[in-house]
């Protein structure tokens, strides 16, 4: 949908995937999408019609996954870690689709993780949660420009509440700490909307930028590591069986996204979150973020870092 239009959701609207509109004839690209929100999310896409890619670091696993989807989908090789990675997929995937992309979905994520690299030398959740879905979603623009009133959503976290850009050591060379990265990651997540939803305004694009979380989601996320990451301790596993205790399902948890990704008229830059207490668990509706996430002097800056990062700049610049 166009980024100037605006919708007002109705108070206590009970969304659900069956509100969602058809989707056939459309194409959808969901990265991180053989497990938990990924997954769900996949499922429901396929289910209204869309032809869905599901992006993922680990092949077998996804064709597992595809087995399990109903309409039409395909697996295709991602690490957002690897900026290698991304481009080929993004030169493979565009090569494969010419009629261009509807809705890219920036899913995928890894959470708190101890500090590791990239081959690049990035912090590991910075380059997954972020660097990663920027470079992906700048090297598909022109798959996205193809198709009128695409839509990008890039999945963030209540975490990014407690998230700091700390542009002097966003790595965290000096003083790393994995809870506190992964809010930076997820707080980049929503300066980055921000900042592409402006950016394509000022180029003329009919692309809308959202976000969406999940509130307090049981999915896999808190095992997800980076390769070679060694298996959490004991109490976090012990905090990992209360989380799947008390949360809501991954099922409910991938409903925020898909009402960012399908709901007729949304407007750009919208965040979407859970409506129940604390915005931990319900159904979706718009959210506001913390005051961090509306710096447009950060979000400019942080795009800038991006593209020195990753060496990714976007057509319309």
């Amino acid at each position: 949908m166009s980024s100037d239009s605006t919708v007002q959701v109705r108070k206590g609207l009970r969304w659900t995937t069956q509100d969602m509109p058809d989707l056939s004839g459309r194409t959808a690209l969901v990265t991180g999408a053989n497990s938990g929100l990924g997954w769900w999310t996949t499922k429901a896409l396929a289910e209204h019609g869309a032809e869905v890619t599901m992006a993922v670091r680990n092949l077998d696993k996804g064709e597992q996954a595809a087995a399990q989807m109903p309409g039409t989908v395909q697996v295709r090789l991602l690490d957002l870690a690897d900026l290698a990675s991304v481009r080929a997929f993004a030169q493979t995937w565009s090569a494969e689709h010419p009629q261009g992309l509807d809705l890219l979905i920036n899913n995928a994520g890894i959470m708190a993780v101890p500090r590791r690299l990239t081959a690049e030398g990035h912090e590991s959740q910075l380059a997954t949660n972020h660097l990663g879905h920027f470079a992906l979603t700048g090297l598909l623009l022109p798959a996205l420009v193809a198709r009128p009133h695409s839509r990008v959503v890039t999945v963030s976290s209540q975490a990014h509440r407690f998230g700091r850009m700390d542009f002097d050591d966003l790595m965290g060379e000096r003083r790393y700490n994995s809870w506190r990265a992964y809010g930076q990651s997820k707080l980049a997540n929503l300066l980055f909307t921000s900042e592409l939803q402006r950016r394509v305004d000022l180029a003329g694009m009919s692309i809308t930028a959202c976000a969406a979380h999940p509130g307090f989601a049981a999915t896999n996320l808190i095992f997800d590591g980076f390769p070679g990451v060694e298996r959490r301790s004991i109490a976090d596993r012990i905090k990992a069986v209360g989380s799947r205790t008390f949360a809501q399902s991954a099922e409910m948890g991938a409903l925020p996204t898909l009402f960012a990704a399908t709901y007729p008229g949304l407007g750009g830059d919208t965040y979407v979150g859970p409506d129940g207490f604390g915005e931990q668990r319900g159904h979706p509706r718009i959210v506001q973020r913390a005051a961090t996430a509306r710096s447009q002097a950060d979000a400019q800056r942080l795009w800038v870092t991006s593209e020195e990062l990753t060496g990714v700049r976007y057509p319309f610049d």
